[in-house]
């Protein structure tokens, strides 16, 4: 007997494409007893008969079940409005904004203090120089060796970058 359909069926089965149908072809097949299955085939026989269910639900199962639950007391379901869906959330809103409160509280009162102590006390600011012109002239002369500090710092980077060997890698043979 030929079973190409079968072996077809069982490899559509392996990758998801077969039919409610053509399972139940299958599952019926692989039912039979294992003596008329072929060899080729049997291994498949424990995967299907596993998926065969053991027992059928009788034909009075559901008024059973109803029967059941008709003595329960129904619920009635209750709305929801949006302010009591959002009042947990708010809740947690409130409590990080009472955190932040007592954080920025104990923040600016510790730094307040060291502020203090920063500021300048203009009342006891006494100038250095009488002359403006003198004051003028000092600070032209410490920006003057500044930037003669900085040229020579520059000529001392380009003098190294020429006396640095290449970074060429070539071999030589």
């Amino acid at each position: 007997m030929d079973y190409k359909y079968i072996e077809q069926l069982v490899e559509r089965y392996f990758q998801c494409e077969t039919t409610l149908q053509e399972e139940q072809i299958l599952l019926n097949f692989f039912a039979q007893e294992e003596a008329e299955v072929p060899t080729e085939l049997r291994q498949y026989q424990p995967i299907f008969a596993a998926l065969e269910p053991k027992e059928k639900l009788s034909a009075d199962f559901t008024d059973r079940i109803l029967a059941l639950t008709e003595g329960a007391p129904r619920v009635k379901a209750r709305t929801v409005s949006l302010s009591e869906r959002m009042r947990p959330l708010l809740r947690a809103a409130a409590i990080v904004a009472v955190i932040l409160a007592f954080g920025q509280a104990i923040h600016f009162s510790t730094n307040h203090a060291n502020q203090q102590a920063d500021d300048i006390n203009y009342a006891n600011y006494k100038d250095t120089y009488d002359d403006p012109s003198m004051a003028y002239d000092q600070m032209e002369d410490a920006l003057q060796l500044m930037r003669e500090g900085f040229s020579q710092a520059r000529q001392a980077d380009s003098l190294v970058s020429v006396l640095t060997p290449s970074t060429d890698t070539t071999l030589v043979k």
